[in-house]
């Protein structure tokens, strides 16, 4: 199993294969439907996004309040397929991975390989055990959508694997 950082994410890409399992650090900013719409307005109207897309990593989850003195409350994946219509093109603006669970759309897939970017996948139901990796987490941005406010993680050995790598294999497509 690779532990890698998410700070050289982007360099480790094309050792990565569909199936394996890593052990991620660093920072990742979660995101779900409503903030995707958000960015989607932000970029249409030309404004600055909350935070960097450039080598960025989403992991779509919206977490549930924080028990008293730890950072987060249980936040497992979402189903990555809602946030489709929108990840091609953050993909193309610089988004290096995301992060969430189940398959992907045939867009999302070409634009992985296009960028040379990768798709992992957590592990669903496991919302409670997730939150025991993340070390920080700070509200950044769309703070009235709650639990869907975008927010900041600083994770530590997140355990997830390859569902998507950059030459294009997948765990959930036949070759």
């Amino acid at each position: 199993m690779k532990h890698l950082h998410t700070a050289t994410l982007r360099q480790a890409i094309p050792t990565l294969r569909a199936g394996e399992r890593i052990l991620l650090s660093g920072t990742v900013y979660t995101a779900r439907d409503a903030a995707h719409k958000r960015l989607m307005a932000l970029l249409d109207n030309g404004e600055p996004l909350p935070f960097p897309l450039t080598d960025g990593i989403i992991y779509y989850c919206g977490s549930t309040p924080a028990p008293e003195g730890l950072p987060i409350g249980a936040c497992g994946p979402t189903t990555s397929s809602r946030m489709d219509p929108y990840t091609p093109r953050l993909y193309d603006l610089g988004l290096c991975a995301t992060i969430g669970k189940g398959e992907r759309d045939t867009a999302t897939r070409e634009a992985i390989v296009r960028n040379g970017g990768v798709y992992l996948c957590a592990i669903g139901g496991a919302g409670a055990l997730i939150a025991r990796h993340v070390r920080k987490a700070e509200v950044i941005a769309f703070e009235d959508l709650g639990c869907e406010a975008i927010k900041q993680l600083e994770i530590e050995d997140l355990p997830l694997f390859v569902a998507e790598d950059c030459h294009g294999d997948s765990i959930f497509v036949k070759p």
